[in-house]
């Protein structure tokens, strides 16, 4: 493609727009400009939740794959790149995945975190080098992102993993893209021009954000990941973290001090089994018996133990 061919295209975004009534924003007070910023963003939601039920569609499709043992996989370059990694790296902490369960990949490696890699984004083929790496399978999914929705190296790595028969989600932020026609799960959130105009890190990337929330969160909730709206999987890696685990067994069960930490202590500290054994009445090695048969979700280990 041409300099002028890519010119071209990337005038017919909406993400790249033109805003000419914003033309003497640099010459506004500080407070107005931050005013119209805010109510830029204001409108974000709204375009998210015109696009949930393809969002809930693909969530269900991910869940599928993952209760068989499959990955999830952000593929993007930039700030969508960053996003992913950003997503990735918060499930182990949070929801005490392992880090190979999902992972972002950023075009570029990770110097593309902070640095600007020259021409990665325009490679396909990177990224199909970069899943090929990962031995890709059918149980895993691959979520490609780009604000543009033409970004080569997203559209590469959906089109390589459709290709061997994992699932495909293509995340963007213009209509009609490239990108979500290649995925099986298109999710277009249309934000319109940029407050400063092309720079897709505002609401494009705060759209983006929103979506890989909702992604992992309501895909973690759907594996058994929380008890309600309590991070039962914590990792409980820190003093904040320990201190939250204790909090969450009393408020999931009512128990005093003194039960919490008997509780946490034969459960190894972890907090679902911790629980369990104190709402079933249970010792440790049989919650954590339970929780296995039933595929780790809580709930239905406390059905389980009630038989």
């Amino acid at each position: 493609m041409t300099s002028h061919d890519l010119r071209q295209q990337l005038a017919s975004l909406t993400t790249e727009a033109f805003r000419p009534e914003l033309a003497d924003i640099d010459r506004l007070p500080t407070l107005d400009i931050a005013r119209l910023m805010n109510a830029e963003d204001a409108g974000v939601p709204a375009a998210v939740a015109a696009q949930l039920p393809r969002i809930a569609a693909a969530i269900d499709a991910v869940d599928a794959r993952m209760a068989r043992g499959g990955r999830l996989i952000y593929a993007g370059a930039g700030t969508a790149g960053r996003l992913g990694v950003l997503d990735a790296s918060e499930c182990p902490p949070t929801f005490n995945t392992d880090p190979a369960q999902v992972v972002g990949l950023i075009a570029g490696g990770p110097e593309a975190m902070v640095t600007s890699v020259e021409g990665a984004e325009d490679s396909a083929e990177l990224a199909r080098r970069d899943l090929d790496a990962l031995g890709l399978t059918p149980d895993d999914t691959v979520v490609g992102v780009s604000a543009s929705g033409r970004t080569p190296y997203a559209i590469g790595a959906v089109e390589h993993a459709r290709a061997l028969g994992a699932l495909t989600v293509g995340l963007a932020c213009n209509e009609h893209s490239a990108l979500a026609a290649a995925a099986e799960h298109g999710i277009e959130v249309v934000v319109g021009p940029e407050l400063i105009t092309g720079s897709t890190r505002l609401k494009a990337g705060t759209a983006q954000k929103l979506v890989l929330n909702m992604l992992s969160t309501i895909t973690m909730i759907r594996l058994g990941k929380t008890y309600g709206n309590l991070m039962v999987d914590v990792r409980a890696s820190n003093d904040k973290l320990r201190a939250r685990s204790r909090r969450i067994v009393s408020l999931a069960t009512g128990a005093s001090d003194e039960e919490i930490e008997k509780a946490l202590t034969e459960s190894g500290g972890e907090v679902k089994n911790a629980i369990l054994a104190l709402l079933a009445e249970v010792d440790g090695p049989t919650a954590a018996r339970l929780l296995e048969e039933s595929g780790g979700h809580l709930r239905a280990a406390l059905a389980h133990a009630a038989r």
